[in-house]
């Protein structure tokens, strides 16, 4: 589904409606600027879908698995959560809304940017100089700003840990960034190359946030919001928050809930039906310790499961040009989550470890 517009006065409010095959939606990104940035809403809405996406590849086996509820960030619906996880929601999407406005405009999508030409013919190092195509960084980080940031109007300690999550998502871009380099030289010597700075795989991106948000550092600060005549205090006390804090770390404020068990008005499911791995020598350990954090930790049991997967095999290409393939059907083993009889009762650290080597 397509974006809606509305214009009152000099702010646009765009509701991005993104449907996935898990009924994914992203709402309430707001911009203050002219008309003129319409241009971008489009790539706005691919962009905060590529955050959704990665932030659905990064939590996949954790109890929290950003489900369709935490993608509402506008705090002018009353939504002022600010724990760790929703530090990494603020930074994926601005990452993502960044890269994708970057991605656009060094390809020439836009008519008022093109790639960033600025030390183009400079000495960058031994043996090579600036040249090329660098992505456009600098424009990205720009108009992110302008659509994300706007979501933010108040001037209390929540509004303010969510912009510097957005500022971090953002540098995570910056931070990614590889350069790239073309040799040139009398028969392939590379006596001289030519370098440019071009976006890092999005997936490496996430990957960087997924590190800072298990590295995410709490604030103890006044979470009231700003009364009548005190602004300037409230301004004071946010400033020394964050003096020690880097703007690349993420922040929170307040601990998370227990995600193993069903909240409905919060909007988590729990971690009961959920699918967990086991015993693949080709998973990460984090993947192999699936169970027993979504499982046994939240104090349900394993139960094992045997599917039919339906899947292309045989395939032979047939001139020309056609793939043609068989469907094939496997009998496979996966594993979930299930209620134990008698209730939910956690475990301590003893009773899980011999209950894992039971399972």
């Amino acid at each position: 589904m397509g974006p809606l517009y509305t214009l009152p006065a000099m702010v646009l409010s765009m509701c991005c409606h993104v449907q996935f095959a898990l009924a994914w939606t992203v709402n309430n990104f707001l911009m203050t600027g002219p008309k003129a940035f319409l241009t971008y809403a489009g790539s706005v809405q691919v962009g905060a879908q590529s955050g959704i996406h990665e932030c659905k590849h990064q939590f996949v086996w954790d109890r929290w698995n950003c489900p369709e509820n935490t993608l509402q960030l506008s705090t002018h619906n009353g939504l002022r959560s600010a724990t760790r996880q929703t530090s990494f929601v603020h930074a994926i999407s601005a990452a993502g809304v960044m890269y994708t406005l970057t991605k656009n405009c060094s390809m020439g999508d836009f008519d008022n940017c093109g790639c960033d030409d600025s030390r183009i013919g400079q000495t960058g190092g031994r043996g090579w100089i600036w040249g090329g195509c660098s992505d456009n960084v600098a424009f990205g980080e720009k108009i992110s700003k302008l659509f994300v940031d706007a979501l933010e109007g108040g001037q209390d300690s929540r509004a303010a840990v969510n912009l510097h999550n957005n500022e971090a998502g953002r540098l995570a871009i910056k931070a990614t960034m590889r350069r790239a380099c073309k040799c040139h030289g009398v028969s392939g010597s590379c006596s001289i190359q030519t370098c440019w700075m071009q976006l890092a795989d999005f997936r490496e991106v996430g990957n960087y946030l997924k590190m800072k948000h298990e590295h995410a550092k709490k604030l103890e600060m006044d979470k009231k919001p700003v009364r009548a005549g005190n602004s300037a205090d409230n301004r004071v006390a946010i400033a020394h928050a964050f003096q020690c804090i880097a703007r690349t770390e993420l922040i929170y404020l307040e601990d998370s809930p227990d995600y193993c068990v069903k909240n409905q008005s919060l909007g988590f499911q729990g971690t009961e039906g959920r699918e967990c791995l086991k015993g693949n020598k080709n998973m990460s350990q984090w993947e192999r310790k699936s169970c027993r954090r979504l499982c046994y930790e939240c104090g349900l049991r394993v139960v094992e499961k045997h599917i039919e997967v339906v899947s292309s095999c045989n395939c032979k290409f047939h001139w020309c040009c056609t793939v043609k393939c068989d469907k094939c059907t496997q009998v496979v083993a996966k594993y979930y989550c299930s209620r134990k009889q008698g209730g939910r009762k956690p475990h301590n650290k003893t009773k899980r470890r011999h209950s894992a080597r039971r399972q």
